[in-house]
């Protein structure tokens, strides 16, 4: 009987006991979750309070935005009815020019034998000269034109002379690849032609470009270009002109010259890149173009054709043109005329055809530093029966080779010395060139 008393006594000990443990388990569960719901709660207030403070930042920008707005426009409009002076800001550009020249022979007594010159085509003074500089004034007119102004200051010592280089307006929103340039600019037949002197690798123009165009072909007329939508370049584009400006002449009414041309180009990966030309230009009626031709006044009157095809190829290692990089560059041009010639009171029918063509390799081999290396090489077929029996044709071919090593101390500045054995004539002639360019102010990207 004790022990069965015992047995419940034991039984009732151990149920109070687990109940005691179960009830303080219990508890500290509790515990727990109220900890973990304060911590939450307090969680939740700095989020709350975090997102309250962003939206309050946030409306005070959009309200800073909106007073920032409000004075732009309020700005535009005063612009507006003040004639717009702020938009009346044109980029200037200023390129200084000069040189020491020194040849063999006389400057003034240059000829090429076969060609007819223009009045610019030939060489520079001797000894120190200006050589050319430019002054450029250029902006966008509006959201559809840019236009672009060049003064080109040259001359002798005696006297300075001042003209108009280009003076054109350009579109720049007609869409679909179309591109209209008007009044007087650079003529796109020939890849050299549209760059402004201080561009070329050289002091002087290739022999061709100053047989054919006394060194440059000028148009005052309109030009229409179309860049194709395919994943290579290719750009098409054509020109009219009053044909006023030497190879053609004589005053017109209506389109006295025009012309055709065509680009394409491309990569071949990332160190490699050509383009490609093909032009045509035409003058019909050119009416006494006069010219230098063997010391003697040659008045020309008849049509004129030129065909031409340029090539470039370029390299830059890893496609980083900054230290080290190559150009390869070649241009030919086919020149045929036809109609009379009048020469010291001696006239003749006159057949001519002309040919020519220069290559040239600029090489950068270090940060500041190139070097090139040019030929050039012309020839002249004419049938001037007149004029050969008055010995005024001469068979040979002129040729030239020119060496050149330029300093550049920055994007702004070159110092350039040059070498050409020329033999333009019978004559050898070493000429030496000594030249500066610098670059003031705004200045625009060149061409590929």
């Amino acid at each position: 009987m004790n022990k069965a008393l015992s047995m419940v006594a034991m039984t009732i000990l151990l149920f109070n006991a687990n109940q005691v443990f179960a009830s303080s388990e219990v508890d500290a569960i509790k515990q727990q979750l109220a900890d973990l719901k304060k911590d939450y709660e307090q969680r939740i207030k700095t989020l709350e309070a975090r997102l309250t403070e962003m939206e309050d930042k946030q409306q005070i920008n959009h309200q800073s935005i909106k007073r920032v707005a409000t004075e732009v426009e309020q700005n535009n409009s005063v612009s507006r009815v003040t004639a717009k002076q702020s938009d009346f800001n044109p980029s200037i550009s200023l390129i200084l020019g000069g040189e020491y020249a020194s040849y063999d022979n006389e400057p003034s007594n240059y000829q090429l034998p076969g060609f007819m010159l223009g009045d610019e085509a030939g060489l520079n003074d001797q000894g120190f000269s200006l050589g050319e500089s430019e002054l450029t004034l250029s902006s966008n007119i509006d959201d559809k034109f840019f236009g672009q102004l060049t003064l080109a200051f040259g001359g002798s010592p005696e006297e300075t002379d001042v003209s108009v280089e280009e003076a054109f307006f350009q579109t720049t929103a007609l869409g679909n690849g179309l591109t209209l340039k008007g009044g007087r600019f650079f003529s796109a037949v020939g890849y050299l032609n549209e760059q402004h002197a201080h561009a070329w690798d050289f002091s002087d123009a290739p022999l061709v470009y100053r047989g054919l165009f006394g060194n440059q072909l000028v148009n005052d007329g309109m030009q229409l270009s179309y860049l194709l939508p395919t994943d290579q370049y290719m750009q098409v584009g054509a020109e009219i002109s009053s044909g006023s400006h030497y190879p053609a002449a004589g005053s017109h009414h209506g389109v006295g010259a025009w012309s055709l041309f065509y680009n394409a180009g491309g990569d071949i990966g990332i160190e490699h890149s050509w383009q490609l030309g093909l032009n045509h230009w035409q003058a019909g009626d050119v009416d006494q173009r006069e010219s230098r031709f063997l010391g003697n006044t040659a008045l020309f009157t008849g049509d004129s054709k030129i065909n031409s095809f340029d090539f470039i190829y370029k390299w830059a290692p890893n496609g980083n043109p900054v230290e080290k990089n190559f150009k390869l560059q070649f241009e030919y041009f086919d020149r045929q005329e036809h109609g009379g010639v009048a020469i010291n009171s001696l006239n003749s029918n006159y057949n001519g055809h002309q040919q020519g063509w220069y290559a040239q390799a600029i090489y950068q081999f270090m940060l500041q530093w190139k070097t090139g290396f040019r030929y050039d090489r012309l020839n002249s077929g004419s049938n001037l029966t007149a004029l050969t029996n008055a010995s005024l044709l001469d068979s040979y071919s002129p040729k030239r080779y020119s060496l050149m090593l330029e300093w550049l101390p920055s994007e702004f500045s070159r110092i350039r010395l040059q070498y050409n054995r020329d033999k333009s004539s019978q004559d050898l002639d070493n000429q030496f060139i000594l030249q500066y360019t610098f670059s003031l102010g705004s200045h625009g990207a060149h061409q590929y």
